[in-house]
């Protein structure tokens, strides 16, 4: 990763990750309440985020690249899995009263891709400018 982006790069790129994680997370969401939940996390991110982190005193730059991260974590977890997940959250709001059993290879890659996500997050943290 370019360690030359600067915070306006770093602005066009979480505005991009955003778009792309609200397109994606739409399509994989069944119900129309999972995909408004899904719609508005970005927006507080965006709304309570920035501003919590300039009264701080955190880098905006990072705290971009955390939040882009972040968002692409999401899509990497949820999108090749989006099928059997959205199968089990419409199966649990139609019948709230019993536990669906969770699909065990989606657990598994939701996991995995979390800690190759975060790892790589990591290993990436000095490169922010």
């Amino acid at each position: 990763m370019p360690s030359h982006l600067t915070t306006d790069d770093w602005g066009l790129i979480a505005a991009g990750v955003t778009v792309v994680y609200m397109a994606a997370m739409y399509r994989c969401m069944p119900t129309q309440k999972a995909k408004w939940r899904m719609v508005i996390a970005p927006l507080a991110g965006w709304v309570f985020l920035l501003p919590n982190a300039a009264i701080k005193g955190y880098s905006v730059s990072h705290t971009l690249y955390v939040y882009s991260g972040v968002l692409m974590m999401f899509v990497i977890m949820f999108v090749p899995v989006a099928k059997r997940v959205a199968s089990d959250i419409g199966e649990q709001e139609e019948k709230p009263w019993s536990k669906v059993p969770v699909n065990t290879f989606a657990l598994y890659w939701m996991i995995g891709a979390a800690t190759v996500c975060i790892g790589g997050g990591a290993y990436l943290w000095p490169f922010v400018a």
